[in-house]
């Protein structure tokens, strides 16, 4: 981490800038983490809980593993993984049956789409959509329309590629757009091409750019020309990010890890069709009352950015023709969504109980899709007499295999609650406790619960941690945890107030131009009404799609 800039000393693009306080609150919370998750293993090993032998481990395990998920003692992926061999290790399961949902089908479904979104930022195909949008005539002539556009790039991205790719492949781009009001245009546009190419060539593209930023950051900071319409484009990017990352269960981690868990508790299956139906009026109003709130909060001064187009259309003739390399990453990206979208369509026409639609569903499962897909990128050729094709083995490998081994250390803990009977137990104890004994207030419960611990830990953690617990109240109380364990996994993707709740808000703060202070009061004005529209849209578009049932 890096403390804050100075004109001598800029901080790369997408990196982090902390206070000394927030590195001294950063390194005491994973210090405690490494002596309390221990600690605490063992008082719950001896407690009289009243539980049988199994459930009391697991328990104890439980205890262990949230306490280094919240602390981030570890990193995530091997806090998980710990978990799961103190569970073999305490006899709470055999080893063959804690392993077994590592060979999910979500599993694959997070690598074929992981290998499809590094496919999209490598070969420039996301730059490429970023760039043609911008390019619709009318957006450059007003701010307002510059930072909704910007938005519903960023939304429309997010809901394929992760929410911390995108906004590190968009920042240089957003950096270059404030250069045009903070008088830097030129300068931006000499240090920030290479770079920008470079954003589109890997995930973590935006740490490259360090020369644009810094010279942007000091001529807002120093003229005082538009800081607010910066802090409104900036939020839009990391806050956009979260809300496209809702509309398909591959647009976030959280989505495939609910969505995992919801299904292994209720049996209930949710196909990506059912999910983006129920999905895409949702986010529609949250991206509204989003640009509303932003907007509204940080009024930008200008009416219009001026050179825009003009830095727009030169960025567009850079990237020419669409390239062997695109063509072939859109025919992979079409395929992919095209069968995972054709049950739900089967669906429709023939009806969800017909005989057509099961065969077709059973076919056309999604981690088989997925993994199909992401194998044309090494079949479609960009030049056959070399050999050479789109993605390589070394380019593939770089995707983030940490959140696929914290989903499957999420679901092994997951189903030993179901198996052992201690979501029964804690359901019941926690609907006596808290006295919730219908969906209404647990679904209120599981947002209110899902959004606080996100705000202190990663988005995929709260979805790991809060999911099973949901399930395990509603139970508890006699009540289908369907709809306040959906609405957990959705309010999972909030946490706008601080840089440590996602990285996409890290990577924005890093920037310099958005303040802590600033970042707190629209994140926590998005905060609330996220909280209510999902209380109130997502059982009815439940009701309305028949989503899992």
């Amino acid at each position: 981490m890096n403390s804050s800039p100075s004109t001598t000393d800029p901080t790369p693009l997408g990196q982090e800038m902390v206070s000394a306080a927030e590195e001294r609150f950063e390194r005491g919370r994973k210090t405690l983490g490494l002596f309390l998750a221990p600690a605490l293993l063992v008082v719950f090993l001896l407690l009289p809980l009243g539980l049988d032998d199994a459930q009391q481990r697991l328990a104890a395990v439980l205890v262990f593993v949230i306490t280094l998920w919240i602390t981030e003692a570890v990193p995530l992926p091997v806090g998980g993984l710990i978990g799961v061999v103190v569970v073999t290790l305490l006899g709470v399961a055999p080893a063959d049956e804690v392993l077994a949902p590592f060979g999910s089908s979500t599993i694959f479904t997070f690598i074929g789409a992981f290998i499809l979104a590094q496919a999209m930022l490598r070969h420039g195909l996301a730059r490429r959509f970023a760039f043609r949008i911008l390019a619709v005539r009318g957006v450059g002539a007003s701010t307002t329309r510059t930072v909704v556009a910007f938005g519903l790039i960023t939304c429309a991205l997010s809901a394929f590629v992760s929410n911390t790719a995108t906004v590190a492949m968009l920042l240089p781009t957003a950096v270059a757009i404030l250069g045009t009001v903070a008088g830097a245009t030129g300068r931006s546009r000499q240090t920030g091409d290479t770079a920008d190419q470079s954003g589109a060539a890997n995930q973590s593209g935006a740490n490259a750019d360090a020369a644009a930023p810094a010279t942007v950051r000091e001529e807002l900071l120093a003229r005082r020309t538009n800081p607010r319409v910066a802090v409104a484009l900036l939020l839009m990017l990391a806050y956009g990010a979260s809300v496209g990352g809702l509309l398909t269960p591959v647009g976030s981690p959280p989505n495939l890890i609910g969505r995992g868990l919801i299904e292994e508790a209720t049996g209930e299956r949710i196909s990506f069709f059912s999910w983006m139906a129920a999905a895409l009026p949702i986010s529609a109003v949250m991206f509204v009352v989003l640009a509303v709130v932003l907007l509204v909060l940080n009024k930008p001064e200008v009416k219009r950015l001026e050179g825009l187009e003009e830095y727009v259309a030169q960025e567009r003739r850079k990237l020419g023709p669409l390239s062997a390399y695109e063509r072939n990453t859109l025919i992979a990206f079409g395929t992919a969504v095209t069968l995972w979208l054709l049950p739900g369509v089967v669906g429709l026409i023939a009806g969800d109980d017909s005989q057509v639609y099961t065969s077709v569903g059973d076919v056309l499962d999604e981690g088989m899709v997925a993994v199909l897909a992401a194998s044309l990128l090494f079949l479609l050729p960009v030049s056959w007499r070399e050999r050479r094709f789109t993605m390589t083995w070394s380019e593939a490998s770089r995707i983030d295999w940490g959140t696929i081994l914290l989903f499957g250390a999420g679901i092994v803990l997951g189903t030993l609650l179901s198996s052992t009977g201690l979501a029964k137990t804690i359901g019941t104890s926690s609907a006596e406790v808290f006295g919730i004994d219908s969906v209404v207030p647990i679904t209120i419960f599981a947002i209110l619960l899902a959004i606080v611990i996100s705000e202190t830990t990663s988005n995929t953690a709260s979805a790991t941690v809060v999911v099973p617990i949901v399930i395990s109240v509603a139970f508890g109380a006699g009540v289908d945890p369907f709809v306040p364990a959906l609405a957990a996994t959705f309010a999972a993707s909030f946490g706008f107030m601080l840089p440590v709740s996602t990285p996409q808000n890290a990577i924005v703060y890093g920037s310099g131009m958005v303040p802590i202070t600033t970042m707190a009061r629209s994140g926590v004005s998005f905060d609330i009404a996220g909280a209510i529209l999902i209380a109130l849209l997502l059982p009815l578009m439940v009701v309305v799609t028949g989503i899992g049932g």
